[in-house]
């Protein structure tokens, strides 16, 4: 019997190790990546889901415009946030930042999920997807250690991701399903570069929400 269950337990990770694989291998040959997304909060007493539009490249560049009008820019560089209505645009360097939407830049780089999660394991989700769920891996002074889990659901023979689950330490809950995925097409600079509208100005400040 021990041995039964020792060789289910082994199965069962392999199962986790080639699904890893298989999602690293798929996005690892794209060079932009273009998806519909809702994205849903819950948490410090408020609830709210927006949906938008979002465009990723190659190195490390993200674009989230969203339904309403607010967008948020990361060029490789510096990130940049911003509301309608507001005087003043937000821009804080790369490698400070601490925003719920970051992780997702390992969807266009050298993905090695087993690298980004700590403790990756799976379980069947809805849709015959699978949830692949593990701890960010963050090295020693890094910022941004808000994100207590990652959950990743893909979609198993092809490697695709569906959707990701964020959750912070502090309880809150960040869910984005992602629709209408387009892969390879052809993206601008200017795609990642914010033109504040008139008489709005770009103040360095405090990390994007």
């Amino acid at each position: 019997m021990l041995g039964l269950l020792g060789a289910l337990s082994a199965s069962a990770q392999t199962d986790v190790h080639a699904l890893a694989a298989k999602v690293d291998a798929h996005y690892n040959h794209l060079h932009s990546l273009r998806a519909g997304f809702t994205e849903s909060y819950s948490g410090m007493g408020q609830q709210r889901t927006e949906r938008g539009t979002l465009l990723l490249a190659k190195p490390g560049r993200m674009r989230w415009q969203y339904a309403g009008g607010k967008l948020f820019l990361l060029d490789g560089k510096a990130a940049t946030s911003y509301v309608p209505g507001e005087a003043q645009a937000q821009r804080i360097p790369a490698k400070q930042l601490d925003d719920v939407r970051s992780p997702l830049r390992f969807l266009l780089g050298h993905t090695q999920l087993e690298k980004e999660l700590d403790g990756l394991h799976a379980e069947p989700a809805a849709g015959g997807t699978v949830l692949l769920t593990g701890r960010p891996h963050y090295r020693t002074g890094q910022e941004g250690e808000r994100v207590q889990s990652i959950a990743v659901r893909v979609q198993p023979l092809s490697g695709i991701i569906a959707g990701l689950e964020l959750r912070e330490i502090d309880g809150t809950v960040t869910r984005f399903d992602f629709s209408d995925m387009q892969e390879n097409l052809p993206v601008t600079e200017g795609n990642f570069r914010f033109v504040a509208p008139p008489g709005v100005t770009v103040i360095d400040g405090l990390p994007p929400t």
